[in-house]
């Protein structure tokens, strides 16, 4: 299968088992991943993880600030297939149409549910007992294009956002190895989307990391969890954000004001919901590090949390 030349359009962590298994089992000519960002105090420039795993396999990188106005860097590579995962960029008509085998893209859901760039995360916010990958052909639409294969999966009760990413990282690598010959034989599904059962998985933005207590306890856990550990559910407490990573659904149907912390445990802090409860088991203070809600309890007196307020802003 190496006589294939194969261009990946990528940037996150989430897409480089999809590249390693590319380069392990066919010619990958070119890379192309998202400008390099500025970070920390010093601003110093960081490569996209798909970035660092071209250059040390010594495979050609592009980087457009926007491929829609510089698509030759692309289609001047003529690959065989173009494969996608994760790239962050709407891709132009002129790459769709550039290779004989067409443009592959690797998604994080099972499509027609959760077109979008977050997923994986709306998944378990929303409280979905399933998803998967679906291997596709690109299309001018977001994630609009013909299915060619899907495997689902089944999403824990308890699972996080930061496990189903790498649990669907892997199995979108695998999936793709699996399929691409049947694609380059013609001999693969090519299947239209519903267009009546199309949901969205529109990216997160900072309103919707904000935990409401004035919401039922499902819906707070789920949002804990699906955003867990990136980029994080918070609240305010003393003025402060407090981030929550971890809890667990109580059944104290207490009548103080949602937001309200009705209780001490050993292990966390009860606080009161809409229909009920949650315990805070792990959180992270503002100016401070992750811990877990026992180690934030050490010196803290009991009576100087019940009746406190978790809030909005």
């Amino acid at each position: 299968m190496k006589k294939y030349k194969v261009v990946f359009m990528g940037t996150p962590e989430y897409s480089v088992p999809v590249l390693k298994e590319l380069i392990n089992n066919y010619n990958v000519i070119g890379v192309v991943t998202q400008p390099d960002k500025k970070v920390g105090r010093g601003h110093e420039l960081e490569y996209s993880p798909i970035k660092k795993i071209a250059l040390e396999n010594n495979i050609k990188v592009v980087q457009p600030i926007k491929v829609r106005n510089e698509f030759e860097v692309v289609t001047e590579m003529n690959p065989d297939i173009i494969v996608t995962c994760a790239y962050g960029q709407i891709i132009p008509k002129e790459i769709l149409e550039c290779p004989k085998y067409g443009c592959i893209n690797v998604h994080a859901s099972l499509l027609p549910k959760y077109r979008g760039g977050a997923p994986i995360h709306r998944a378990i916010i929303n409280g979905e007992k399933e998803t998967g990958i679906t291997i596709m052909y690109m299309a001018e639409g977001m994630d609009d294009g013909d299915i060619i294969a899907q495997e689902k999966v089944t999403i824990r009760s308890d699972e996080t956002v930061g496990e189903l990413h790498d649990e669907l990282s892997s199995l979108g690598a695998k999936l793709l190895i699996k399929t691409l010959p049947s694609i380059f034989d013609g001999t693969n599904d090519r299947i239209k989307q519903d267009e009546s059962k199309v949901t969205f998985a529109k990216i997160i933005k900072k309103e919707d990391e904000v935990i409401d207590f004035d919401d039922s306890s499902t819906n707070i856990y789920n949002k804990i969890r699906g955003l867990n550990p990136f980029p994080g559910a918070y609240t305010i407490l003393d003025n402060k954000r407090v981030k929550i990573y971890k809890a667990r659904i109580d059944n104290n149907n207490s009548k103080e004001k949602p937001g309200t912390i009705i209780d001490v445990l050993k292990d966390g802090f009860v606080v009161k919901t809409k229909d009920g409860s949650i315990i805070i088991e792990e959180l992270k203070m503002e100016g401070k590090k992750k811990m877990t809600s026992k180690e934030f309890l050490n010196g803290v007196k009991k009576e100087e949390l019940i009746n406190k307020m978790f809030r909005k802003e």
